[in-house]
């Protein structure tokens, strides 16, 4: 991992760091109108934790994102992404990722939606590491279609490009060792 030069970290210190979902952002890109029309938007995290362990590829993430907060700023568009026809919110409100692999800036892990579990690999394009605390950004390529989201072939956009800036902070009291 990378880190910014103002810390002389290269890695968090070993231990278990809770997800900061109100200073980290889900955004992805995406295409409708047959490709023709850009669609940006962000989901919401729920709730995370990561665990650092020694050696570091071993480390572990588990993610919950919220999917009723699917938000483009279009309301009509928002609350039909979230209905049963795409990702069906009210009955299975939450994705998760869960990872257990770092090699090099490739996270390897399973993306959940709507109960269909798939391998998902995200890049880790930058870290800054403090001394309680760390921040990630990580992007990647869904293809909603192979999550059993398939309403709308042709109209919206099979894929999404997304981007993450996850904040990770270990508790108060101290680091908790995993």
């Amino acid at each position: 991992m990378r880190t910014n030069r103002d810390h002389a970290e290269t890695a968090p210190r070993l231990g278990r760091y809770e997800v900061d979902a109100g200073h980290s952002t889900v955004t992805f890109r995406t295409r409708h109108l047959y490709g023709l029309a850009p669609v940006r938007g962000t989901f919401a995290i729920r709730t995370g934790t990561i665990d650092i362990t020694e050696p570091l590829a071993d480390s572990g993430v588990h993610v919950e994102i919220e999917t009723a907060s699917f938000h483009t700023g279009n309301r009509q568009r928002d609350a039909q992404v979230r209905s049963a026809r795409f990702l069906d919110a009210g009955r299975y409100p939450v994705m998760t990722f869960v990872s257990g692999r770092l090699d090099g800036s490739t996270l390897t892990g399973t993306l959940t939606v709507r109960d269909v579990a798939r391998p998902v690999s995200l890049s880790i394009e930058s870290s800054v590491v403090a001394p309680r605390s760390f921040t990630l950004r990580a992007t990647t390529r869904i293809d909603r279609t192979e999550f059993g989201v398939t309403a709308s072939r042709g109209l919206t956009g099979r894929y999404l490009d997304v981007s993450l800036e996850v904040r990770c902070v270990s508790d108060v009291g101290g680091l908790t060792h995993a």
